[in-house]
C-alpha cells in the first residue's frame, strides 16, 4: 500500500477549493491506507468541494477500494451569505443558493478520481438511516454545530467496523482555537471505550481507532 498520494493527486488537493491543511491532508491518507486493510469502503461526511476526497479516493484506489461521500452540498452554516466562509462563486445563480456538487464533480474529474468515488447527496442523518453496510473508516467533517457533529456521529460511528478508523477533523480542545463541536465528539468516542487515539492524529485531525464492537 502506497504511503503518500500520487504526486498529481497532492498537487490536485493543493489546488482544489478547501480548507484542510497539506499536513492533515497527508494524515488523512495515511489513515485511509491504513483503513483499507480491512478490505471495506471509506466514508467521508462533509466533502465541500472534494479537497480532502482526493485523498480518500486516491488511497482507495490503491487498494480497489470505493469512497463513500456525504453531502447535500448546500453549504454548511458558516458557508452561508454574510458568514466568514462564504465563497459567492460557489452560489447556484438559478436557485440562489450555495450549490458546491459542480466544483466537487470537477474536481474529481480533473484528478481522474471520479470513477473511485460514490457521492450520496443528501442530508447525513437521512443516508445513515439508510446505509447498512459495515465500513473500513468513517471520516466526520461535516456540519460544526453540536446538533449535526453529534448526529453524524450516532448515525455513523456504528457502521464503523471492529479495527476500522474514526476520523474527526477540527478538533480543538481550546475554545479560543476553532468551535468545540468536534472536540466533544471525539471526547465522546473516547468516553465510549470503543476506540483508542492512533499515532496519526496530526494538527487538528484526530485519528481513532475502534478496539471493540459497538455495544
Amino acid at each position: 500500500m502506497a504511503s503518500a498520494p500520487h504526486p498529481d493527486t497532492l498537487t490536485a488537493f493543493e489546488g482544489a477549493k478547501g480548507f484542510m491543511p497539506v499536513d492533515e491532508g497527508l494524515a488523512l491518507h495515511r489513515a485511509a491506507t491504513r483503513a483499507t486493510a480491512l478490505g471495506l469502503p471509506l466514508l467521508e461526511i462533509g466533502s465541500y468541494c472534494g479537497r480532502s476526497t482526493l485523498l480518500l479516493a486516491d488511497a482507495g484506489r490503491a487498494a480497489g477500494l470505493m469512497t463513500l461521500t456525504v453531502d447535500h452540498h448546500r453549504g454548511s452554516e458558516e458557508q452561508q451569505p454574510g458568514w466568514e466562509y462564504h465563497d459567492p462563486t460557489l452560489v447556484d445563480p438559478h436557485v440562489g443558493r450555495m450549490d458546491t456538487l459542480p466544483t466537487f464533480r470537477r474536481t474529481l474529474f480533473e484528478a481522474g478520481l471520479e470513477e473511485w468515488v460514490i457521492a450520496l447527496v443528501g442530508r447525513s442523518p437521512q443516508v445513515a438511516a439508510l446505509w447498512a453496510g459495515p465500513l473500513g473508516l468513517v471520516f466526520v467533517d461535516g456540519g460544526h454545530t453540536e446538533e449535526h457533529a453529534q448526529a453524524d456521529y450516532e448515525g455513523w460511528v456504528p457502521r464503523l467496523a471492529t479495527g476500522g478508523l474514526l476520523v474527526i477533523h477540527d478538533v480543538f480542545p481550546d475554545p479560543a482555537d476553532g468551535g468545540q463541536a468536534p472536540y466533544h465528539v471525539h471526547q465522546r468516542a473516547l468516553a465510549d471505550g470503543d476506540f483508542e487515539e492512533t499515532p496519526l492524529s496530526t494538527g487538528s485531525l484526530r485519528v481513532l481507532r475502534r478496539v471493540a464492537p459497538r455495544r
